[in-house]
């Protein structure tokens, strides 16, 4: 088979990539005290950008015989066989030195080194190790994965302030629930691998609760904003909102019947639900300084 650009993208996760993007994007102009460089921005984005394809072609390179067993992943460029495990090597290597250059001299160090450590911990320490040795895989490996709001919070102002740290508690607390409401979709997918999944580990129930609870805390991190005078009524008003369909799909799935139908409505909203709450919190930033 003939590689195309296509599946080069596919390797990227550009779907994630671009949602991490946009969280960076918010710790970019929530840092800022002033108008960000044009050049800035565009270093900022692309380095971060192209490192997060490096990890996640990483995380393909690694998980690729596991991806074969799974229908929802066996048609991946290296489970399928479109793409040579060489070739994704290189394509991971081209974009993380790639994107460690443009942040080391485009941005600063401080935000070079801080993505190349998430990359780490996303291509390394989880999908080598964390992802096969526990059950609370994804809560500890979240880390990397919440980290790009900080990420572009450090790169307009070189420093690693609390409120950034906030923005990642966001996500660190948003993503156990949201990956545990896809592994109940794909419970069955699941099983035929060895991932220690919580579903499989413990139980579909023990993880539908574990969902509402995951939820309440996301729910409670996300008044924290508004609560330090980060955010304003309209950023409250519109979380609120949003932390009302969570809560609202997280007990659904609760005390459903079909788990799997429920869990991939309550997987979807969580994506609509992380979206909207960066996309607002930028609205009202740029309301309130306006």
């Amino acid at each position: 088979m003939t590689a195309g650009f296509r599946d080069y993208l596919i390797l990227c996760k550009p779907r994630v990539v671009l949602l991490m993007l946009l969280t960076a994007w918010a710790g970019m102009y929530l840092g800022a005290s002033n108008p960000i460089p044009w050049w800035l921005w565009l270093n900022a984005t692309a380095g971060i950008a192209l490192m997060s394809g490096s990890a996640a072609t990483l995380n393909h390179i690694i998980d690729h015989r596991i991806d074969a067993l799974m229908d929802r992943t066996k048609h991946r460029p290296l489970a399928s066989g479109k793409l040579t495990i060489q070739a994704a090597w290189q394509f991971a290597a081209l974009q993380g030195v790639g994107g460690f250059c443009i942040l080391y001299f485009g941005v600063n160090a401080l935000t070079a080194i801080l993505t190349l450590l998430a990359a780490i911990g996303y291509s390394a320490v989880y999908s080598i190790y964390l992802k096969r040795a526990t059950s609370q895989n994804i809560v500890i490996g979240g880390l990397s994965g919440a980290m790009p709001p900080l990420l572009g919070w450090t790169a307009v102002t070189g420093k690693l302030d609390p409120q950034a740290w906030l923005l990642v508690l966001i996500i660190f607390t948003w993503t156990p629930a949201h990956f545990w409401a896809l592994c109940l979709h794909r419970y069955h997918e699941y099983k035929k691998t060895s991932i220690p999944m919580l579903p499989i580990t413990h139980g579909i129930s023990f993880t539908k609760l574990n969902i509402v609870l995951y939820s309440l805390l996301t729910i409670a991190c996300s008044l924290l904003p508004f609560a330090i005078g980060m955010s304003g009524q309209l950023y409250l008003i519109c979380v609120l909102l949003l932390d009302a369909g969570l809560i609202g799909y997280a007990l659904k799935l609760q005390f459903a019947a079909n788990d799997q139908g429920i869990a991939l409505k309550t997987f979807q909203y969580s994506l609509v639900y992380l979206t909207g709450l960066f996309l607002v919190i930028l609205l009202d930033h740029h309301l309130l300084v306006n």
